[in-house]
């Protein structure tokens, strides 16, 4: 398979020399096409710096990080806005939609921002609204639809620019149950269906026992790998418990 993403030697150091801490010590990550992986780890743990510098919002102090065959950390700062917007999508907790425009809008978002002919971003954004089951929302705004719904515009968004990486920070945190579950249908579906190569950082194991393999990070260091293989979903999450229970972080018993 070929690696998607690859961080090498990831070190992250915050403050100055009277008073440092270092966030990330030494990570090697790395990510294959098509795979669906998991990041979890208790609070403070170094997940979210771990996202940030992945997502080329942040930088590393040290180390290096390949995504789709390019060096992330030799791009100037336009060009890192250009590969932001063409090889990765985002999909965050708080959705962050624009509520001035609409769910069609929000969604062709990315494909208008490369000038995309407009009767492809029409035959894009209808396959998409179809996949997620929001057909019906497209000419509302996100403030007349609920949580459920503008997490699946979110992930709409985020896709359809078919990126060769998908980033999901926490994209069920502020979901219910029900709604929960069907992005994470949604997110299976896709992956398995599409291919989309997806790394999901979540501190929700029911949420996590839907990748096909989650690294667990404490202190800033990889802890523990845990690959799905052939073990049931249920099984799967009663060993994200396990692990997380070693850990010390919060976990979500619901399966």
């Amino acid at each position: 398979m070929k690696p998607v993403l690859q961080a090498k030697h990831i070190k992250k150091v915050y403050g100055n020399r009277g008073s440092k801490f270092t966030a990330l010590h030494d990570i090697d990550i790395t990510i294959f096409e098509g795979e669906f992986v998991g990041i979890m780890g208790p609070s403070g743990s170094g997940k979210s710096t771990l996202l940030n510098i992945l997502s080329t919002i942040d930088k590393p102090t040290a180390g290096e990080i390949i995504i789709d065959g390019a060096n992330i950390r030799k791009m100037k700062e336009e060009q890192l806005t250009a590969f932001r917007r063409d090889t990765l999508g985002f999909i965050y907790q708080d959705n962050k939609l624009l509520d001035t425009l609409t769910v069609k809008e929000n969604i062709f978002l990315p494909l208008a921002l490369k000038n995309t002919p407009a009767q492809e971003i029409d035959q894009q954004v209808d396959e998409i609204a179809k996949m997620f089951g929001i057909q019906a929302l497209l000419n509302q705004y996100p403030y007349q639809i609920s949580g459920g719904q503008k997490q699946r515009t979110a992930a709409s968004r985020a896709i359809i620019g078919k990126p060769k990486l998908i980033l999901a920070d926490e994209p069920t945190g502020a979901l219910d149950s029900k709604s929960a579950a069907d992005l994470l249908n949604i997110l299976q579906t896709l992956n398995e269906k599409n291919q989309s190569t997806i790394m999901m950082v979540t501190h929700d194991a029911f949420a996590a026992s839907y990748c096909q393999r989650v690294l667990f990070i404490k202190d800033g260091e990889v802890f523990a790998e845990l690959v799905k293989g052939e073990m049931s979903q249920k099984v799967f999450f009663q060993k994200l418990l396990y692990i997380l229970s070693a850990l010390g972080g919060g976990v979500n018993d619901t399966i």
